[in-house]
């Protein structure tokens, strides 16, 4: 399939907690820019995908940075789960569907000169409270390449601190998929668009989609369903929003 193309999934599913207790979910992954653009085209792009879990890069980190990301959620039809501020960027949203078991923003260590980084991790359930549990990551690696793959093995290491046996990480990598971190992360994790492609490939930039540098990653016993740039929302919105095309998955969780 051409890079950038359409594949032959015509649909992606729709959340659902099937009658085997498995859940399928919609998990959304976008570097929002500090909500410098159009908050209303972001909130718009966001409740359009219908996602389940929004894993949030570049959220508010300053003056009031809970409020604006309260105010998006409200505006998506979601609830604040964690991150912003506390977590260096990464931030969660969820919908009233999971049940939130915990969260924990963690710092990573500073390299002198460059960006504070860190990661917005939680733990949730889908269905009932014997639902099918699952870990949540958000992250945002480095623009250095030394302190990227440094980054990409914390994460790997914060994936199997949680404790639990599925796992979901997306951010913006920095790093397209060809790249030494990139290639990291994929050998330990599923890269969702290789697993199963859907939708568009590039997430960079709304105007010129020319690179991967976004990715959806789960853990092995998830079963991935579709991956990709949604088709179905408004180019000019998507311009306004932010300078990232949002990726979007659909998982299935075995049931518990």
């Amino acid at each position: 399939m051409d890079s950038g193309s359409l594949s032959d999934l015509p649909e992606l599913p729709n959340s659902v907690t099937e009658p085997d207790g498995s859940a399928v979910i919609r998990v959304l992954s976008y570097n929002i820019r500090s909500m410098r653009d159009s908050p209303v085209a972001l909130a718009r792009v966001i409740k359009a995908c219908d996602p389940d879990l929004v894993l949030i890069q570049e959220a508010p980190r300053f003056f009031r940075w809970r409020k604006h990301l309260a105010r998006l959620a409200r505006a998506a039809n979601l609830v604040y789960l964690s991150g912003g501020g506390s977590a260096a960027g990464p931030a969660l949203l969820c919908s009233l569907r999971a049940t939130v078991e915990r969260t924990e923003d963690v710092l990573l260590p500073m390299t002198p000169g460059l960006h504070r980084r860190g990661f917005a991790t939680a733990v949730v359930r889908f269905g009932d409270a014997q639902g099918p549990r699952l870990g949540v990551v958000s992250c945002h690696l480095s623009l250095q390449k030394d302190e990227r793959y440094a980054q990409g093995e914390l994460l790997l290491d914060r994936i199997a601190e949680l404790g639990v046996e599925h796992v979901v990480a997306g951010g913006d990598l920095n790093e397209r998929p060809d790249g030494r971190t990139f290639r990291r992360l994929s050998a330990a994790l599923q890269d969702c668009w290789a697993k199963a492609p859907w939708g568009g490939e590039y997430t960079s930039t709304p105007d010129d989609p020319h690179q991967r540098i976004d990715a959806i990653l789960a853990t092995k016993g998830l079963e991935v369903l579709g991956c990709g740039v949604p088709d179905f929302l408004d180019a000019d919105e998507l311009r306004a929003a932010t300078d990232h095309l949002p990726v979007l998955a659909a998982l299935r969780i075995p049931a518990a």
